[in-house]
């Protein structure tokens, strides 16, 4: 049995055009998809470059508290020294320890609970810790100079090397992060010491959030004014087309060629497609016409053989004996 014949139409889309199978939908959904991987590359990046600032911005902070202490520290005579009278900054703000070569801590910011990140976490005063090997990330890729007493500043002095390190530290109950900047200091004595000085994450922490935030808000509306517009664009493109597509189907359903499909007063690929288009029919109609003639002709030269023939028969039948049918 003959399998009955499916229009390819409706084979492709059954109940109708298929949701989001269109040039527009696809054109659409291609171009929000590209600019939303380039809004997260680039948000992405804005967000480290940002990190980045405020981290550098933050050792410069750790770095000035750090270098004012050794001064106050290395400017002292031996017999002013006093460790535990120093004038360190407020612990919320800045926590510094001042700790010998050994480990031991010899000052400590006032209501510094808990520290990590420098390499001593004692917060006693006169505690000795083991010193561990702080994530530091010095700027000149060098020795921070804790390792070896040659590269002790002078007496009086303050070393040139600073170190950089990320930890968090308890003040009053509160626990933050902080980026810890650590320098040597000799006294007039000759002894030398490590200033640690912190300098508080909270403010990038803060910012690169809130960039975060902002830019997670704004992607979705950003996303759908892409979406919106590249679909009106595409609408507004294929439209033609679709002027072209319905004039076929009205000269296929008519079968009258000498109609012709509207050509935009463009240059582009649409325009050419509507002028190949109507130099498509105009070749079929001149086919056809051609056809139609030929036929026409063959007709008229068949006329008269067809009717001496049948005149021929017609006395054949009536006449037995004059023409042998």
């Amino acid at each position: 049995m003959s399998r009955p014949v499916r229009s390819p139409v409706l084979a492709e889309r059954p109940g109708g055009r298929r949701r989001f199978s269109s040039v527009r939908a696809k054109a659409t959904f291609g171009a929000t998809a590209v600019v939303a991987v380039a809004l997260v590359a680039a948000g992405i990046v804005v967000l480290l470059s940002l990190r980045m600032n405020l981290t550098d911005q933050t050792d410069r902070q750790a770095d000035a508290v750090a270098h004012e202490v050794a001064l106050d520290i290395a400017s002292r005579v031996p017999d002013q020294i006093a460790y535990a009278k120093l004038d360190l900054p407020d612990a919320e703000e800045h926590p510094v320890q001042v700790a010998d070569e050994s480990g031991r801590l010899l000052a400590v910011s006032e209501g510094l609970e808990r520290i990590s990140g420098t390499g001593v976490d004692s917060v006693r005063v006169g505690g000795t810790v083991p010193r561990g090997a702080p994530a530091t990330d010095d700027d000149d890729g060098d020795d921070d100079g804790r390792n070896g007493a040659d590269d002790d500043p002078g007496v009086g002095g303050i070393g040139d090397n600073v170190s950089y390190g990320t930890g968090s530290a308890t003040v009053n109950g509160v626990v933050e992060d902080y980026r810890f900047a650590t320098v040597e200091a000799t006294d007039r004595a000759g002894a030398t010491v490590l200033v640690h000085a912190g300098a508080s994450l909270a403010d990038r922490q803060s910012a690169v959030g809130t960039t975060a935030a902002a830019m997670l808000a704004g992607l979705p509306v950003l996303l759908l004014v892409v979406g919106g517009v590249t679909w009106l664009m595409m609408r507004r493109a294929l439209r033609p087309v679709e002027g072209i597509r319905r004039e076929m189907a009205a000269i296929t359903a008519s079968e009258d060629l000498s109609r012709r499909v509207p050509e935009p007063d463009t240059h582009d690929e649409v325009a050419m497609l509507a002028r190949t288009t109507n130099e498509t029919l105009t070749a079929l109609e001149a086919a056809v016409d051609r056809q139609r003639r030929f036929v026409a002709d063959a007709s008229h030269e068949l006329r008269s053989p067809i009717a001496s023939l049948r005149t021929q028969l017609e006395v054949g039948e009536a006449h037995p004996h004059l023409l042998d049918v």
